[in-house]
């Protein structure tokens, strides 16, 4: 079993290999190719693929698939030794879709080979992932998707379809999707889970402009993309069993986010109460009490969720965290903008922008007013997920549902 000090072994060997002083800056997400050649002799990427190789990617994966087989909790000795070295990371943000809900269920569900040719080049940034789940006629109610995949002689699948409010599609390599190919049998029986490649002919990406003025989300086309049965994640007809486990990771990924004492939403307007005492009323001064110390018991529930994966795989709990994120920050932006009065109503750009990252902090109190508008809808609408805390995480008994029995082409739409 490999223990702390063995981890810290393996990561001062590789600390020596790679020193971090020699080693370029990371790229800014506007320039993704880095900063030109300097005098470093080793770049980063040649330092994440051996971090990797080393096992010490993620610790608890298998060996030869970026980890060890040690304990998950055991990350972070390593994260620790690499960060007190200045080491470069991979950009977690910005491959989160990747490493958050690819990855797992790639590890659970993908053969050897599939595993051993995607997860290093997610892991390192290499290959950005996106998510080809939420559809114009089934977001909310994902199983009703309509997306189809039709097996050829040959056994790869033609697939067609539209997806939308997709993350990351503009810059994604890889796709995770779930189609139909069954519609003979009740909606979440006749769905198969597949990887598409995003450079594929027939996938077609489209900006979809947001209420911020900014496209961080997509529609893609899908039209008669051919998909190899090899690109296949599970049996088929189980894709709806294989996207539980990716939908778990996503809300906790949402919901769990590592933030340190006002590193959210409660941030910026925790430093204009202090900065700007000409805007205070004591109205606004209970409000901001009552949403600070929520905001932070919001931080260290997610604290605490993290912990419970180190035990195993997440629950239905990080439903629940994504429910409070959500109003959280609906909340906060709103008090926000009450705080500051007309100026809270001012927005600093609606130039149609592309961004990789959702960027709350760094902009003004209109955008993230409107931006935490999303909130509730992204990563499963807050009906969906009330459904799910109140039955899988409460015990209540669940809505009824006529659907249940009837063959997905029978469904009205």
């Amino acid at each position: 079993m490999t223990d702390a000090a063995d981890l810290r072994r393996r990561t001062a060997e590789l600390l020596a290999a790679y020193p971090p002083s020699r080693l370029p800056p990371p790229p800014s997400t506007e320039d993704p190719a880095g900063p030109p050649p300097s005098s470093a002799t080793t770049d980063r990427l040649d330092f994440l693929r051996a971090r990797f190789d080393a096992g010490l990617a993620w610790v608890h994966y298998p060996e030869g698939l970026g980890g060890l087989g040690a304990p998950r909790s055991l990350q972070a000795v390593v994260d620790a030794d690499l960060e007190a070295e200045g080491a470069p990371d991979n950009d977690p943000r910005r491959i989160g879709i990747g490493l958050g809900m690819a990855a797992p269920t790639i590890l659970a569900y993908g053969t050897e080979e599939q595993k051993r040719r995607y997860l290093r080049p997610l892991w390192t940034g290499e290959e950005v992932w996106c998510q080809l789940f939420s559809e114009p006629g089934a977001g909310s109610d994902l199983a009703a998707l309509g997306t189809r995949a039709v097996r050829q002689g040959d056994g790869d699948w033609v697939v067609n379809g539209q997806k939308v409010w997709t993350s990351s599609a503009h810059i994604a390599r890889w796709a995770i999707l779930i189609a139909r190919t069954d519609p003979d049998v009740p909606k979440h029986r006749g769905i198969t889970y597949f990887i598409c490649d995003m450079t594929d002919p027939g996938v077609e990406v489209r900006p979809l402009r947001q209420v911020t003025g900014e496209a961080e989300f997509n529609e893609v086309f899908i039209t008669d993309v051919r998909i190899p049965d090899s690109r296949r994640l599970g049996e088929i007809g189980d894709g709806w069993k294989v996207a539980q486990t990716t939908l778990n990771n996503e809300r906790v990924a949402i919901g769990g986010m590592r933030l340190p004492r006002e590193g959210g939403m409660i941030g910026p307007v925790a430093r204009t109460w202090r900065e700007r005492p000409e805007l205070r009323t004591h109205d606004l001064h209970q409000r901001l009490l009552k949403l600070w110390v929520e905001a932070e018991a919001a931080r260290l529930t997610a604290e605490r969720l993290r912990q419970q994966l180190v035990a195993g795989q997440p629950g239905p709990e990080g439903a629940g965290m994504k429910l409070a994120f959500a109003r959280l920050n609906q909340e906060i932006s709103g008090l926000e903008v009450e705080l500051r009065g007309e100026e809270g109503l001012l927005y600093d750009d609606w130039t149609m922008r592309r961004p990789e990252l959702v960027d709350f902090v760094g902009r003004d109190a209109g955008y993230r007013y409107l931006r935490s508008k999303g909130n509730s809808i992204e990563g499963g609408t807050t009906e969906v997920l009330l459904n799910i805390v109140a039955e899988r995480v409460l015990g209540l008994p669940g809505e009824p549902r006529t659907d249940k029995d009837v063959a997905w082409k029978d469904l009205a739409r």
